[in-house]
C-alpha cells in the first residue's frame, strides 16, 4: 500500500506540473502536450485510487477516461494544425 501512496503522490505532482505548463506555456503546442499529460495523470490517478480502495468499477472508469483522453488528444492536435493533414 505504501507504493500505491507514493505512485498517487507522483501522479499528483505530474498533475500540478502539467497545470503549470498549461498556464505558462509559451506556445500552443506546449499547452497541448501539457493537456495530454494532464489527462494521462488523471487516468493514472483514477486507476491508482481505484486499486487502493479496491473498487470494482475502476476498470470501467479507466476505460472511459482513456477513450475520452484519446479523442481529446486527436481533437487538440487537429485544432493546433488548423485542420491540415
Amino acid at each position: 500500500m505504501i507504493l500505491l501512496d507514493i505512485a498517487i503522490g507522483g501522479c499528483v505532482i505530474a498533475l500540478l506540473i502539467a497545470a503549470l505548463r498549461i498556464i505558462r506555456g509559451p506556445t500552443p503546442a506546449d499547452r497541448v502536450v501539457a493537456a495530454d499529460l494532464l489527462t494521462f495523470s488523471v487516468v493514472g490517478l483514477i486507476a491508482l485510487i481505484g486499486t487502493r480502495l479496491a473498487r470494482e468499477g475502476t476498470f470501467d472508469l479507466v476505460l472511459i477516461a482513456t477513450l475520452v483522453s484519446f479523442l481529446s488528444a486527436i481533437s487538440l492536435a487537429r485544432a493546433l494544425s488548423r485542420g491540415r493533414r
